[in-house]
């Protein structure tokens, strides 16, 4: 059985997708790095994407804006087609529902057989599939089981194949510099593709058991490519050493980029490693650092501070230097936030009444920001400047957009280093600022001393 050509994008998605870039890189997104682009199999190759699922709808969206040469088909939770539009919408741009026990019950999961039969009739079509074989989104760094259902749909699709043709798994990871704020920076990275070819002929006897053993390959696979913190019981502590000035001092003393995300991600799997043995050799004395840096973490977060400022341990001077500068700048301030505004005012609203679940917050943001804001504070300008003062106003609204928004972004983030900073050097803190700087200096002493 030949493959048929992989479908292609209406002209109304490529456009769509055009402008979720702008929305997703442009905008929301500081930077991303894209590692491995060597390993996706050239499109027509039936290819299962596998990945870690920490960040909803950032996660598939941002694999979706790198791979524009393919047509995308993602496992998405089935709630979100109940609306009969979205349904349709979600489905002509790749997405099938995904039942699960846990949320549609067992009646709905029965309807899974479905939607592998449409994914599997994608690989045949020589088309890619991506899914999250955890079942759903973690709200740790740190990878869960899988499930085996992206292998049953791989071999099934080759069994209709008569096994002539290739699936490959392509094991991935996506990680973030931070889940929940813009500007931020997101990594994805592919790792080398696992053919099924080699199995074959040992599925067609023991299909389970190879499942098991291939399942099992791609979850270690990924597992290393990722940063797993595997103790839970003190995954605040160490993702907080590893985020602030610990993780940066260690990043430089181990010859690792800090501010260079893809090297930072090796030096903190280098770093969660070290805590982890330094755990197995001395348990009692990790507890007590664990136990302090909670304490320090509470400290900090009472003063409204930052850990980087016990690093720069800024003066009066300081303080006073950086408000005459956020004074001079705040007229460009002003002219920035009034066409931008409501590209943060929105989104925290419907955040607060809607969002439960941390991990949907930036997902939540873009696509209000794609749906609704940026037409708004963006389209809906542009077409008015056109209609009434002409092309050159429009086209130079379109143009300062982006650095109006950057600029009040950056000046709302500066501000609010600034209220940190004025809080550390404030008078009525000094006692606690440097009970805080005791305990901070003695955790990074016992940790140098016991990680080496």
């Amino acid at each position: 059985m030949s493959k048929a050509n992989p479908r292609d994008h209406s002209l109304f998605l490529k456009a769509f997708r055009a402008y979720l870039q702008f929305v997703n890189s442009g905008l929301y997104f500081k930077k991303e790095h894209i590692l491995g682009l060597e390993n996706v199999p050239v499109n027509g190759t039936p290819t299962v994407i596998v990945s870690n699922h920490q960040n909803c709808l950032n996660d598939p969206l941002c694999v979706c804006l790198q791979l524009t040469d393919r047509r995308m088909n993602f496992l998405a939770r089935a709630n979100v087609f109940n609306n009969p539009v979205f349904n349709k919408a979600l489905r002509a741009m790749g997405l099938l529902p995904a039942y699960r026990m846990g949320y549609e019950g067992l009646a709905h999961v029965r309807k899974n057989s479905e939607t592998f039969e449409d994914a599997g009739k994608a690989l045949m079509d020589g088309e890619t599939v991506m899914l999250y074989p955890e079942g759903g989104h973690q709200d740790k760094r740190w990878l869960g089981s899988f499930k085996l259902g992206y292998l049953r749909i791989a071999f099934t699709a080759a069994e209709k194949m008569d096994f002539k043709e290739d699936v490959m798994i392509l094991p991935s990871c996506n990680h973030y510099s931070n889940y929940f704020h813009a500007r931020t920076e997101m990594l994805i990275r592919f790792g080398k593709p696992i053919s099924l070819k080699p199995y074959y002929d040992r599925y067609r006897q023991e299909p389970r058991a190879t499942m098991v053993e291939i399942n099992s390959l791609v979850h270690s696979t990924i597992k290393e490519m990722m940063l797993h913190i595997d103790d839970i019981e003190h995954y605040d502590q160490i993702d907080w050493l590893r985020e602030n000035e610990y993780g940066k001092k260690y990043a430089r003393q181990h010859g690792y980029k800090k501010n260079y995300l893809p090297s930072r991600l090796l030096s903190d799997q280098s770093l969660v490693n070290d805590l982890q043995k330094a755990a197995e050799r001395n348990p009692q004395e990790m507890e007590g650092v664990y136990k302090d840096t909670a304490k320090l973490i509470e400290g900090i977060r009472e003063l409204n501070i930052r850990d980087w400022l016990f690093r720069h341990n800024p003066h009066l001077e300081a303080v006073l230097l950086r408000g005459l500068g956020l004074l001079t700048l705040l007229p460009l301030f002003i002219i920035s936030i009034i066409p931008t505004g409501l590209l943060f005012i929105v989104p925290e609203i419907f955040l607060k009444k809607m969002i439960k679940d941390q991990m949907f917050v930036s997902s939540f943001r873009v696509a209000v920001s794609a749906l609704i804001t940026i037409p708004v504070c963006l389209i809906l300008p542009v077409v008015l400047l056109w209609v009434y003062m002409g092309f050159w106003w429009a086209l130079g609204y379109f143009v300062a957009f982006p650095m109006m928004f950057l600029l009040a972004w950056n000046y709302m983030r500066l501000f609010m280093k600034f209220v940190g900073t004025c809080n550390f050097v404030a008078p009525k803190n000094r006692k606690k600022i440097r009970q805080l700087r005791k305990l901070r200096n003695s955790i990074f002493s016992r940790l140098d001393s016991m990680i080496g």
